[in-house]
């Protein structure tokens, strides 16, 4: 591998990582009401699990309140149950055509817990952005081995792998940063 391969495979990589903190992020819970509260919720309907976004337009008219109104209605029992069952602490309420789920103000010792949740996230996140980082440093060290690069390119690259590192582990601090703050505030 030459040193751009190493060194887009690991961007793409880390950028990855960054993503799938950032779509975790989404789902837990502030204050205000936020579709992202239901999204990572799969519905057990037509025989399989399916993710509530295909089954449902999922809006946010009020701060406290959550609509989700089913494309065939048939499938709003199916809905409220998966709420119920993902375990986040709703009570849907269902009208025949649409479910409303009303978010409860948090207690601040449910706020830090979804602060401690958001620093588990965070770590896991820095965790594959530093295993990404071990892998591109072993892929430089055996381009070395295998004479497609020199010791100086191997070494500028990891310098490169490094700084690419230290970026996206900024981008998932500030990212939980944000969303601590927006936890904490009333």
């Amino acid at each position: 591998m030459s040193a751009e391969e190493i060194l887009f495979d690991a961007e793409e990589r880390m950028e990855k990582a960054v993503t799938h903190l950032r779509d975790s992020l989404a789902g837990i819970r502030t204050g205000r009401a936020n579709p992202g509260l239901v999204d990572s919720l799969r519905v057990e309907v037509y025989g399989s699990q399916t993710p509530i976004k295909q089954l449902a337009s999922v809006g946010a008219p009020e701060p406290t309140q959550i609509v989700i109104k089913p494309y065939d209605p048939s499938t709003i029992k199916d809905i409220e149950k998966a709420i119920v069952a993902g375990d986040l602490g709703f009570n849907p309420q269902n009208d025949g055509r649409l479910i409303r789920i009303n978010i409860p103000p948090l207690s601040t010792d449910v706020r830090r817990k979804m602060v401690s949740r958001i620093k588990e996230l965070t770590e896991e996140a820095k965790v594959s952005i530093r295993n990404i980082r071990r892998d591109a440093n072993k892929a430089a060290d055996q381009a070395e081995k295998d004479k497609q690069m020199s010791e100086d390119e191997r070494d500028s690259t990891k310098d490169d792998v490094q700084e690419l590192t230290k970026k996206y582990e900024g981008q998932a601090n500030d990212l939980a940063k944000n969303r601590e703050k927006e936890v904490m505030e009333d």
